[in-house]
């Protein structure tokens, strides 16, 4: 995997401990993009030391639904077990004392103990998902006609536009994981497209996931997938 001006090819490639930032419906994959609005102090720190280091933090979602533990509006709260790394590869300063930050996703991970310091975030050892920095997925798994009628569909029901374009050219690997990452759906929702195994399994998440939505808002879906 080659994210910015690094690359990851194996365990010794990533530190056995980084500091994560949990945050509530945000979804990283492995080679995408996601932009955060950094304000809080903790997280300030955070970015000042991963930017001095390796440039690397881990995104993770707090624990959510009925499983929520009685801690979530804590400084410490539960964290669910996979989350998915990624690099800083465009910073800015906003000149009120806010950081705008993108970073690259590059490769999913799984919690192991968290590490007690002085600092005032959390950091955890964590096992990296090491086949996300060598797999090539396989492309022709995914049911693209599948997968875009979901997406044309969901559109025409919220009175959505796309670009056309844009999307014919994309990759089935850049399209799914760009459309998973940028649906609206809720947490569990996110954390199912980001533990699914591979990127057909991903594919077909995210159209039975849309299927789903359709049918509860407008009903039938069937008609509108035709």
């Amino acid at each position: 995997m080659h994210v910015g001006n690094a690359r990851y090819l194996k365990p010794a490639d990533l530190p056995e401990a980084i500091p994560v930032f949990p945050l509530t419906g945000a979804l990283l994959l492995p080679g995408g993009q996601l932009p955060l609005n950094i304000f809080e102090p903790r997280y300030l720190s955070m970015l000042d030391d991963a930017l001095a280091t390796h440039r690397l933090i881990g995104m993770v979602q707090p624990v959510f639904g009925d499983h929520r533990a009685d801690d979530t509006a804590s400084e410490t709260p539960a964290l669910c077990q996979v989350g998915c790394i990624g690099r800083i590869t465009s910073f800015a300063e906003t000149g009120d004392g806010r950081y705008i930050v993108s970073l690259t996703g590059v490769c999913r991970y799984r919690l192991l103990e968290e590490v007690r310091g002085s600092k005032s975030y959390r950091n955890f050892r964590i096992a990296p998902f090491i086949a996300d920095l060598t797999a090539q997925d396989d492309e022709t798994s995914v049911d693209r006609d599948a997968l875009l009628a979901a997406f044309k569909a969901y559109l025409d029901a919220n009175k959505l536009e796309a670009d056309w374009e844009s999307v014919e050219r994309a990759s089935n690997t850049t399209l799914v994981n760009s459309m998973a990452m940028m649906s609206p759906y809720g947490p569990a929702e996110k954390q199912a497209l980001l533990e699914a195994p591979d990127l057909k399994t991903r594919a077909e998440t995210l159209i039975a996931i849309t299927e789903i939505v359709l049918a509860r808002s407008y009903g039938d879906v069937d008609t509108m997938l035709q």
